[in-house]
């Protein structure tokens, strides 16, 4: 005989689990987020087709992600950016500049470092002295000012951004401008050769249906439009550094769109420096990112060392090696916004699900009590991490069942039980697994294609690239874990 099992009607036996709003809303109980919160990366899903990586060409006045690509062979002779640092201070190093393809054949390949002969685990690859970095204690010549306009609506990344706009205006008269035409080489690309979402097509960022990183996306755009519009603050708090510069104010000289290309290209190459003053923590370093590449295993840095940032590897390296440092804590999601790439194998990648206390439920502050008791808020985010799911839904299904106990009796029970112990009917526990089940389905039921419709689409496609490799992988583990 089969026996069926029915929850009893009440207001108040709420589902604790947020339910899936709007793929793009950044409510989403499930929260792929680049700028704040942690995620889990196999929930991003994504699809190129052929050309899904071409690049837009604006004006002149674009810092690298719109420059065009038309380069004389007068500059050419001028030497490229190793060269130049030499001439510049730059001590002998054990690093050189290689290339490695771009998906589109009208872009030049990409630069990347690379070491120049066999290091050990120790070996220090470079250092370049604090001449040739760009912080905004150089640009802006005053640590006040500077920390002045960090904690006033403008970011470290604008000030830099603006400051290399203006210094390409002034061409061969600036001393940044062999650095600038590599970036504009580089074109905002990471170390896969492929540009920001932020610089993505509406078409392009359709892709992403279904994933909260498209909302992050939207998110961190308005962001930078919210700077944009302040960028006249820097003009006029900081008067003396533009005098050199004989052109309009900021939102005068600068459309909207050059300055989010330049922002963006910053973003994919600026170092944070640590135990430094407010004015040096973000870095433009001519050998660092994206010519580095990035690794979520990684444990080598960029650190200020007296005078200079210096590389010490972690590992070894034969000659011709491209050279990896360490990204930070960061999930696939912000890899992806900031850097253009996706890290499989990434400890830090987790998927984020997020559940809270009814609190219309008329017992909402005795199971407020017994949450907080076992280490948890009335409203509560648990981190899914690939591999260790079993130890996740262990940690989540107290809590969930915590949500649906209606009965007072119950509810004294669970009160006077040590640890994080629910007792509930079969009954009721059919419905707390059906609710986890449910809401990663419903997650995934808004992608607007399966798996096996992705992997078929890239098979025909004709571009073959790292990334979408990596996505697919990415991916279908989401589908393997929300499922386990």
């Amino acid at each position: 005989m089969e026996a069926s099992c029915s929850l009893r009607s009440s207001k108040f036996i709420s589902p604790p689990i947020r339910p899936p709003h709007h793929p793009l809303s950044i409510a989403s109980t499930i929260s792929i987020s680049v700028i704040r919160d942690p995620n889990f990366g196999s929930s991003l899903r994504l699809v190129r087709r052929k050309n899904r990586f071409s690049i837009r060409v604006s004006s002149s006045d674009t810092l690298v992600a719109g420059s065009r690509e038309v380069v004389s062979k007068k500059e050419e002779d001028l030497g490229d950016l190793k060269s130049w640092m030499h001439k510049n201070g730059l001590p002998p190093c054990k690093v050189i500049l290689k290339e490695k393809p771009s998906h589109n054949e009208k872009h030049r390949p990409i630069h990347y470092v690379a070491a120049s002969e066999d290091l050990q685990a120790g070996d220090v690859a470079f250092s370049v002295p604090n001449s040739l970095v760009v912080t905004l204690e150089r640009v802006l010549g005053n640590e006040t000012i500077a920390e002045l306009l960090t904690t006033n609506k403008l970011s470290e990344l604008a000030c830099l951004a603006l400051y290399l706009m203006y210094e390409k205006k002034q061409g061969k008269k600036s001393f940044w401008l062999p650095y600038i035409r590599e970036l504009d080489r580089q074109r905002g690309r990471g170390q896969l050769a492929v540009e920001s979402p932020l610089l993505w097509s509406e078409t392009e960022l359709a892709y992403l249906t279904g994933s909260p990183t498209k909302a992050e996306i939207l998110e961190r755009a308005e962001g930078i439009k919210r700077e944009y519009n302040e960028l006249d603050t820097v003009w006029f708090m900081a008067g003396s550094l533009f005098q050199q510069y004989p052109y309009d104010i900021p939102t005068e000289a600068f459309t909207f769109e050059i300055f989010k290309q330049a922002f963006v290209a910053v973003q994919s190459c600026v170092v944070h420096l640590q135990k430094v003053s407010l004015a040096r923590r973000f870095a433009l370093v001519p050998l660092g990112p994206p010519l580095l590449a990035y690794s979520s295993k990684c444990k080598a840095m960029l650190a200020a060392v007296d005078d200079a940032v210096q590389l010490v590897v972690d590992r070894p390296y034969k000659a011709g090696e491209s050279i990896v440092v360490w990204c930070g804590p960061q999930p696939n999601s912000k890899l992806l916004i900031n850097y253009g790439f996706v890290d499989e194998d990434n400890p830090y990648d987790r998927l984020v699900v997020e559940a809270a206390l009814n609190t219309e439920d008329p017992q909402y502050q005795d199971k407020r009590m017994v949450a907080q008791r076992n280490g948890k808020l009335s409203v509560q985010v648990f981190h899914v991490h690939a591999g260790r799911e079993k130890e996740a839904i262990s940690d989540m299904l107290p809590y969930l069942r915590l949500g649906y106990v209606s009965d007072t009796s119950e509810m004294q029970s669970v009160i006077s039980s040590l640890g994080p112990i629910c007792p509930v009917s079969p009954c009721m526990e059919r419905a707390v697994l059906d609710q986890l089940a449910d809401y990663f389905k419903a997650r995934l039921a808004g992608y607007p294609a399966t798996l096996s419709e992705d992997e078929a689409m890239i098979i025909t496609c004709t571009l073959r690239s790292e990334l979408l490799r990596s996505l697919l992988g990415w991916r279908r583990k989401c589908s393997m874990h929300a499922y386990r």
